[in-house]
């Protein structure tokens, strides 16, 4: 088994309406799968659910911005047909359905979805439910925002946090040092050889997004062998590694 782990990018997204738990099922069937990116946002009542645009209308047949929705609308659109007549009634899960289906089967990479105070109150909601599950080591939280990234470490320090950057610009060394962050979740085309190192030395993890060629994953496997690769088709990771 190689080192540069596979990361079904929310779920086997290739063949299957991403975030979703078809998409899921898909991955956990993919036995070198063992880690999954998801994406949570909070509905109108503050039910923390798995999608990844502010609205509704890219992924299902809804309308309109996450925020606004109370989870019984949200949680009767069709969030599959988008992708193919096959899935045709496959819903927004929440995150609790998630945890449900994954706990025991994938390690959860989870990128809470917020700008500025978009969703008071997001990572308590989402930490609580976590620890719930009895999930907590199963999980790194991760974002954009490094408000949000400091607020679940003072809910609960024992949290593995990540810092999603995509910026050519900055020191993410510094950046991840500065907030405790033990994963630095970042755009493939954005990583160089010097930053694996520099970081890989410091003990930091590092997943690439999103990398959908053979080539492409074994030019990161090459650079460093810890690189996790994030993708939309786990099936051609195992192809380009698993394959003799």
């Amino acid at each position: 088994m190689m080192n540069n782990l596979c990361v079904a990018h929310r779920g086997f997204s290739g063949k299957a309406p991403e975030n979703t738990l078809a998409a899921i099922r898909m991955a956990i069937a993919m036995p070198f799968v063992h880690w999954m990116e998801l994406d949570v946002q909070l509905s109108k009542d503050s039910v923390p659910v798995v999608i990844h645009d502010f609205t509704l209308d890219r992924t299902t047949n809804g309308h309109g911005k996450v925020k606004n929705m109370d989870w019984e609308h949200i949680r009767r659109l069709d969030a599959g047909s988008w992708k193919g007549r096959s899935f045709r009634g496959e819903r927004v899960p929440s995150l609790e359905e998630v945890l449900t289906l994954a706990s025991g089967r994938l390690r959860l990479n989870i990128e809470l979805k917020t700008v500025g105070n978009m969703y008071p109150g997001i990572e308590q909601k989402v930490t609580d439910l976590i620890s719930s599950k009895g999930m907590r080591d199963d999980v790194i939280l991760t974002s954009f925002d490094a408000d949000v990234l400091k607020k679940i470490k003072e809910i609960d320090p024992r949290f593995r946090t990540g810092l999603i950057f995509d910026s050519r610009f900055g020191n993410p060394a510094r950046r991840l040092h500065e907030l405790e962050c033990s994963l630095l979740s970042i755009s493939f085309s954005r990583l160089n050889p010097r930053l694996a190192k520099v970081l890989t030395e410091q003990g930091v993890k590092i997943m690439a997004w999103t990398v959908n060629k053979g080539k492409e994953m074994r030019r990161l496997a090459d650079m460093h062998s810890d690189i996790m690769i994030c993708t939309n088709r786990p099936d051609i990771w195992g192809d380009t590694f698993l394959k003799v």
